[in-house]
C-alpha cells in the first residue's frame, strides 16, 4: 500500500521505513509535528519533539514531500483508551487531534494513501516482546546500515559527552547501563533520543556542520541535554541502496508454535472418521427466546435476533438487533458501552463486511472483544447476537490494535483484541492471519493457521498481563470442517497451555476470511477481591476488600446411565466470592425419559453444583441436524433450581461437537458463572 511516514527523525521511525519497504509498501510522503515557534522541545506524551530542526533534511534525504503541523494541544487524555466508547469523536484540546489534522491535510494531497508508518516500537501491545529482545533490535538497526546519533540524553549514566555519538559507538555503554540500572538499550524509557543521518532508503546522507549543546538540567544523577542543529547539508550518495533484502525480520512462529504446526501437519496424514453433516436436514425448530440476567457486576444478554423478509437489506436487520439489545441492557441501566464481549453469528459469511459497517456505528473507542462465525441459522434469521456486559465501566481495560506489525494481527472488524474486566480477560476469536500482511498463509496450511491462532492468543494475554500470571478457563476452537477435529485436537495436546481449562472443538458453517480455525478463550487473572480477615475496618457491617491471589481448580468426570452419556468439566477459582469460572456439560443419546435420573447424579457433584448455582449464561452448542429442542429444555429444567430459573441461553447450531478426548456429542453446554 502507499503510505505516509510519521517522522520524528529518530532511529525508530526510520528503521520502520525499512520494514515497510521489506513488506512491499510504497512511501509517498512524510509528516511531522513540531513545537510552536521559539520552542525547541515540548514535554509531550505522544511525540518526540527534540531534533525538529533537522526533520527537513531527513525528508529531503528520503526525497518525499514533508507536511508539518504545530502541536497546540496537550495530553488531555492520558488513560489507556482514547475518546469514548459510545462514539468515534476525539478529545477536544488533546495533542492527538493535532496529528489527526496533519494527517487529514496529507490525505487531501495524496488521496491514495492507505497507511501511516509509526516507529513506536514500545507501545503497550509490544512491551513484553520488545523488552526481551532490545539488544537484538539495536544490533539489527546498526546492521541494517542505519547511522543514527544521540541528539538528547536524559538517563542515568548518560552525559553531554555522549551527544552526537552513533548508536554503534554507544552500544557498549548502553548495554552496560542496562546491566547496571535496567536502562532500556533502545531508549524507550526516555533515556535518549536519536537523529538518523543515513539509512538505505536515504538518497543523500545528512552531514551536521554546526550544532549547539543545550543543557536543560545538569545533575549528578542524570543530565538532561540535547543538540540544537544550527546548520547541516545533504551529501549525495554515489550508489543509493534502497533495498531491504538483507533486513532481518522476526520468525513467523516462535519455537513452541513451530512444534504445534508440525504436530498438526503430522496428524493430518492420519485418516479421521468424522461424521458427515447434512445441511438439508438441519432443523429450524423454535430456538431459545431472547433473555437477560444480572449476577453481581455481570450482565448477560442472549439470542438477540429479528426475523426479516429475505428482500429486506441486512443492514436493517442488524440495526433492529442492536435496538433490541439496547432495550435489554436498559433493563439493567446499562448501555452498549458496558459490553465487554460479543458473539456475532451470521447465516452467511458473505454478509461480513456489510454487517460490520453497521455494527461499527454503535461503538466508539475500544469496542467489545468479539467472535464471529457463520451458522446454520433458522430460516428468516441472518444475524444473531449474544453478549456479556460489565457494570463498572471504569474497571475495564482494552487492547485495541489496528496497526500492522510482526507481533499479532490487527483487528479485521470493529472489535478489540481483548477486554479485561472484573479479573476476567475475554479475548476475541483469533484466526491464523500473518500479522504483517493481515492475510492467511498461502498456500493454505492448517498447521500454520492453527499455530498462529494459538500464538496470537498467547501474545494478547501477555500484552495485558500486569502483575498477574492468570490461567485459561475456557477455550473454544471453531473449525470450518468436521474433518479437521483430529488434527486441531493434536494442537491442543501439543500446546499444553490450557491444562486447567474446559476445551471444546466445534465445526460450523464458515469462519471469517475463509479461515480453517479460530480460537476463542476466556482467561482469569488468578486474583479476586476478598474480605481481609485480619482487618477490623468495616463499612456497613462488611470487612475491607483486598485483591488477593485465588487458587484455580479443574475437575472433570463422566456419567453413563439409562443409555445416555454425559461428560462434564469445570474450571473455577476456589476462593473467589463470585465463583468466577466456566463449566462444560456434553450430552449424547439423551431423551426426556432418561434425563430425570441425572438430577440425582449431578447434585452430588459439589464443583458442578457450585457452578450451576452461580450461572450467568449458557452457550448451547447443538447438532443442528439431529437435536430435539424439547430434550434440551428438559435437561436444563432438570439441572437448574426452579426458583433460580434457567439462565439466558445462546443457541449455536453446530455441524460437529467434540471435546479433547471424545467425538460427536449431540449437545454441549458452556456455562459462564
Amino acid at each position: 500500500m502507499k503510505y505516509v511516514a510519521l517522522l520524528s527523525g529518530g532511529k525508530d521511525s526510520c528503521f520502520n521505513l525499512l520494514h515497510c519497504l521489506k513488506n512491499g509498501h510504497e512511501l509517498v510522503a512524510a509528516a511531522s509535528l513540531r513545537p510552536e515557534q521559539g520552542k525547541d522541545e515540548l514535554d509531550s506524551y505522544l511525540y518526540q519533539t527534540v531534533g525538529q530542526d533537522a526533520i527537513e533534511f531527513v525528508a529531503r534525504a528520503l526525497d518525499v514531500p514533508l507536511y508539518r503541523g504545530v502541536i497546540v494541544g496537550t495530553a488531555v487524555e492520558q488513560g489507556s483508551e482514547y475518546g469514548t466508547r459510545s462514539s468515534r469523536k476525539g478529545v477536544e484540546g488533546d495533542e492527538t487531534e493535532d496529528l489527526y489534522d496533519l494527517l487529514a491535510t496529507v490525505k487531501s494531497h495524496h488521496p491514495d494513501i492507505q497507511g501511516v508508518s509509526v516507529g513506536a516500537i514500545l507501545s503497550n501491545y509490544q512491551r513484553v516482546r520488545v523488552e526481551h529482545v532490545q539488544d537484538e533490535l539495536l544490533s539489527e538497526m546498526i546492521g541494517a546500515g542505519m547511522e543514527a546519533v544521540l541528539i538528547k540524553v536524559a538517563g542515568i549514566g548518560l552525559t553531554i559527552k555522549h551527544l552526537g555519538k552513533s548508536l554503534e559507538e554507544m552500544k557498549p555503554t548502553l548495554m552496560k547501563l542496562n546491566d547496571l540500572y535496567g536502562s532500556h538499550v533502545c531508549g524507550e524509557g526516555g533515556e535518549y533520543e536519536s537523529l538518523t543521518l543515513d539509512c538505505p532508503l536515504f538518497k543523500s546522507r545528512i552531514v551536521l556542520t554546526e550544532v549547539e549543546t543545550v543543557i536543560h538540567s545538569d545533575s549528578a544523577f542524570a543530565t538532561v541535554a540535547y543538540l540544537r542543529v544550527k546548520n547541516a547539508y545533504l551529501e549525495p550518495k554515489p550508489t543509493p541502496d534502497a533495498s531491504a533484502d538483507s533486513l532481518a525480520v522476526p520468525l513467523l512462529l516462535d519455537e513452541k508454535y513451530q512444534a504445534i504446526r508440525d504436530a498438526v501437519a503430522e496428524a493430518e496424514k492420519k485418516p479421521n472418521s468424522s461424521r458427515v453433516f447434512l445441511p438439508d436436514s438441519a432443523h429450524s425448530a423454535s430456538d431459545f427466546a431472547m433473555d437477560t440476567r444480572r449476577n453481581g457486576k455481570w450482565v448477560a444478554v442472549s439470542n438477540v435476533q429479528v426475523e426479516c423478509p429475505a428482500n429486506e437489506p441486512i443492514e436493517n436487520e442488524v440495526t433492529k438487533c442492536f435496538h433490541l439489545l439496547q432495550e435489554q441492557l436498559l433493563l439493567h441501566n446499562l448501555t452498549l458501552a458496558h459490553i465487554i464481549n460479543m458473539n456475532l453469528f451470521l447465516a452467511s459469511m458473505d454478509d461480513f463486511a456489510r454487517v460490520n459497517a453497521v455494527y461499527s456505528t454503535f461503538f466508539g473507542t475500544s469496542p467489545p472483544s468479539r467472535a464471529c462465525v457463520a451458522l446454520d441459522l433458522p430460516s428468516g434469521i441472518r444475524v444473531r447476537i449474544d453478549c456479556i456486559a460489565f457494570v463498572e465501566s471504569s474497571e475495564r481495560q482494552a487492547l485495541h490494535v489496528q496497526s500492522q506489525s510482526y507481533w499479532a494481527p490487527a483487528n479485521i472488524g470493529p472489535y478489540s483484541q481483548a477486554i479485561l474486566a472484573g479479573e476476567r480477560l475475554l479475548i476475541s476469536g483469533q484466526i491464523g492471519l500473518i500479522p504483517s500482511s493481515i492475510t492467511l498463509p498461502s498456500p493454505r496450511s492448517l498447521g500454520i493457521e492453527t499455530a498462529l491462532s494459538m500464538q496470537h492468543v498467547t501474545r494478547v494475554v501477555a500484552a495485558l498481563r500486569n502483575g498477574w500470571e492468570g490461567y485459561t478457563q475456557a477455550a473454544v476452537h471453531w473449525l470450518s470442517d468436521a474433518g479437521l477435529v483430529d488434527a486441531v485436537r493434536k494442537s491442543v495436546d501439543t500446546y499444553g497451555g490450557d491444562e486447567i481449562s474446559v476445551k471444546l472443538l466445534v465445526a460450523v458453517k464458515a469462519l471469517p476470511k475463509g479461515a480453517l480455525v479460530e480460537k476463542q478463550v476466556m482467561v482469569h487473572t488468578g486474583r479476586a477481591w476478598v474480605e481481609e480477615e485480619d482487618s477490623d475496618d468495616e463499612v456497613d457491617g462488611k470487612k475491607e476488600l483486598v485483591l488477593k491471589s485465588v487458587e484455580p481448580f479443574y475437575k472433570q468426570g463422566d456419567i453413563a446411565a439409562n443409555n445416555l452419556n454425559l461428560h462434564w468439566e469445570t474450571s473455577q477459582s476456589r476462593d473467589s466470592p463470585d465463583s468466577a469460572g466456566c463449566t462444560l456439560i456434553c450430552l449424547r443419546d439423551y431423551t426426556e425419559s432418561n434425563i430425570a435420573s441425572l438430577r440425582t447424579h449431578l447434585k452430588h457433584i459439589q464443583a458442578l453444583q457450585r457452578s450451576l448455582d452461580h450461572a450467568l449464561s449458557i452457550r448451547c452448542f447443538y447438532s443442528a441436524d439431529r437435536t430435539n429442542f424439547s430434550n434440551v429444555r428438559a435437561f436444563l429444567s432438570a439441572i437448574f433450581d426452579k426458583k433460580q430459573g434457567i439462565p439466558p441461553v445462546a443457541s449455536i447450531p453446530s455441524r460437529y461437537i467434540a471435546t479433547r478426548l471424545e467425538d460427536d456429542w449431540d449437545t454441549a453446554l458452556l456455562i459462564m458463572n
